[in-house]
């Protein structure tokens, strides 16, 4: 799920290279994957549900975690980098960690909020590199960038907050996108010009890689919310980084200063902090539900 997603960022460098605007790309993202997994949900006749819960699910779901945030990564990939862009999603471990935390899910131990500190500074590295080399990146879009793990990680809570009972999880990803494509295209229709968002047709190749691998990503995400609750779910955050900035730097050719690179190894660092610590944890809860013998 993390690799899918992290195939994100270098696919979308490419269509912005090409002039797509990032609404539109966000926008076909979610059309096709919507689309392609639909499609899947009524041939195998998986149960459709349309009520009050469902609804409000995809609506809040759609806004917090698909149409902002993929909004913002698109739109920043230009300006900061596929690699730059991508850790940001980096982030969102710690930030849903805290999130979790004030919405009573889970008590951070002090380890974990030692994590969530040290991620914190590598972020503040990362953002003082201020993008590639000899092509510094405006504030406002590092700006815009921070707000991505800020808006992942409230739809990460929000998920298992208010997860419909026996709902499917493909049949949630296909609502989500739904509402997310229909939002988004409707935007984009007010804001563009009909020849601006013809330029996908100028990257076929690339738009074909994006619906796969978001239709291939989505029940994946869905199915890791629902088994792992959000911590879990936002360690694919990590990968995607990784993949981000290792495509990004070896493959697009984007360079990035040492601060940079000592940002990301520090977030590294406070993510895995978090991650010992949920281990440790966990053993812990189950030594002590196991029955004495």
């Amino acid at each position: 799920g993390g690799a899918l997603l992290g195939a994100n960022f270098p696919i979308g460098k490419i269509a912005s290279g090409a002039g797509v605007p990032g609404l539109v790309w966000a926008a076909l993202l979610s059309v096709s994957a919507a689309a392609i997994l639909g499609m899947w949900v009524i041939l195998r006749g998986r149960r459709v549900a349309v009520d009050g819960q469902h609804l409000r699910y995809f609506a809040v779901t759609a806004l917090t975690a698909y149409a902002l945030p993929n909004t913002l990564v698109f739109a920043a990939i230009p300006h900061l980098g596929s690699g730059l862009t991508s850790v940001f999603y980096a982030l969102s471990p710690i930030v849903t960690l805290a999130f979790s935390a004030l919405a009573g899910l889970r008590k951070p131990s002090r380890l974990e909020l030692a994590g969530i500190t040290v991620g914190f500074a590598g972020a503040l590295l990362v953002v003082s590199g201020r993008g590639e080399i000899g092509r510094p990146a405006d504030l406002i879009w590092l700006a815009a960038g921070a707000l991505v793990p800020v808006s992942l990680a409230l739809g990460n809570v929000y998920r298992t907050l208010d997860w419909p009972d026996n709902a499917d999880p493909l049949w949630l990803a296909v609502g989500s996108h739904v509402v997310t494509g229909v939002v988004l295209s409707a935007i984009a229709l007010m804001l563009f010009q009909p020849s601006e968002i013809g330029r996908v047709a100028a990257v076929p190749g690339a738009a074909l890689a994006q619906a796969a691998a978001s239709a291939l990503m989505l029940p994946l995400f869905f199915r890791l919310q629902r088994v792992g609750g959000p911590v879990t779910l936002s360690q694919i955050g990590i990968v995607a980084a990784a993949v981000g900035v290792g495509i990004g730097a070896f493959v697009l050719g984007e360079r990035y200063a040492a601060v940079v690179w000592i940002g990301v190894a520090v977030i590294a660092v406070g993510v895995a902090l978090t991650v010992v610590a949920r281990i440790r944890d966990e053993r812990v809860r189950k030594s002590e539900a196991e029955p004495a013998t």
